[in-house]
């Protein structure tokens, strides 16, 4: 239960930059990383939470090529440059656990963090959890004025004397790590929507960046608190009901976001037009007739 809240709400807190900037295929890019980089070091010997520190090690690869690399000078659109990322990771992390049948090694580590199950979770784990979510929160709240610049336009950021290379790859660095340490959630394939169905979520109900991360804060630990209480209930996959679960907030969202924009349509309409006409002044011709 304390991991489920945790991840689900340092994953909403990460969702509204990423949604925000419009690359959230930067989350599952690093997440694939982080996929691949345990494979192999699961190929190498390494067991249980010793598995973290190649998926961090693939991961950071990732969000150092991303935070280094000049769109400009590669004349590839961001998006494009993480597809190619996402593909690549992907086939490295299929071909190693095609790999595990081949040397007769036992992959079970693998696909708990491929399709991610609570269930399993430590407080030793939690507690990776709560520090790179404690991290992210501190580092946003530092460089707070950089990051909403870096948000609207990383090259304005730069024009006005922010160091926009710097504070972006530091950023990407604390979101793989928290990306690595949230795997057993809901898994690598499906991490992508914690990191994106909160803020989109929040963003149909609310305006203003604050408003905006606190509500997709609070949608993304009640998908990973909730979703978990779901799952132990039906006794369903914990990760596939967390996914399902945002996923309905996401349309819930949606469904009271459009009510909520209709209502003073309707009050206008059913306004009284001797009200109205009290509100407005009286015409020339009026006045003649």
């Amino acid at each position: 239960m304390a991991g489920g809240l945790i991840a689900g709400s340092s994953s909403g807190l990460l969702s509204v930059y990423l949604v925000g900037m419009r690359i959230p295929f930067l989350g599952v890019a690093m997440a694939h990383g982080a996929l691949s980089g345990a494979v192999f070091g699961a190929l190498g010997g390494l067991e249980g939470s010793w598995l973290l520190l190649p998926a961090f090690g693939g991961a950071m690869g990732i969000a150092l090529f991303l935070g280094l690399a000049d769109a400009r000078t590669l004349r590839l659109d961001d998006n494009v440059v993480m597809s190619l990322l996402f593909s690549v990771t992907m086939g490295l992390a299929f071909l190693g656990m095609g790999l595990f049948e081949v040397i007769g090694r036992s992959d079970n580590d693998i696909r708990n963090l491929l399709w991610g199950n609570l269930g399993f979770c430590r407080w030793r784990d939690v507690g990776w959890m709560l520090a790179a979510a404690v991290a992210l929160a501190l580092y946003l709240v530092a460089f707070g004025k950089e990051m909403r610049a870096v948000l609207f336009s990383r090259e304005d950021a730069e024009a006005m004397g922010i160091r926009a290379k710097v504070v972006w790859a530091g950023f990407l660095v604390l979101s793989a790590f928290l990306l690595t340490v949230n795997f057993q959630t809901v898994g690598g394939l499906m991490i992508y929507s914690l990191i994106t169905n909160p803020a989109i979520a929040a963003s149909r109900l609310v305006k203003g960046t604050r408003k905006v991360t606190g509500l997709a804060v609070v949608f993304g630990g009640g998908s990973g608190l909730g979703g978990f209480l779901l799952a132990a209930w039906s006794n369903l996959p914990s990760g596939a009901v967390i996914v399902l679960l945002s996923s309905a907030m996401v349309g819930a969202a949606a469904i009271f976001g459009r009510w909520l924009s209709r209502r003073p349509a309707k009050a206008e309409e059913t306004r009284d037009p001797a009200d109205h006409s009290r509100g407005r002044k009286t015409s020339a011709a009026e006045l003649r007739q």
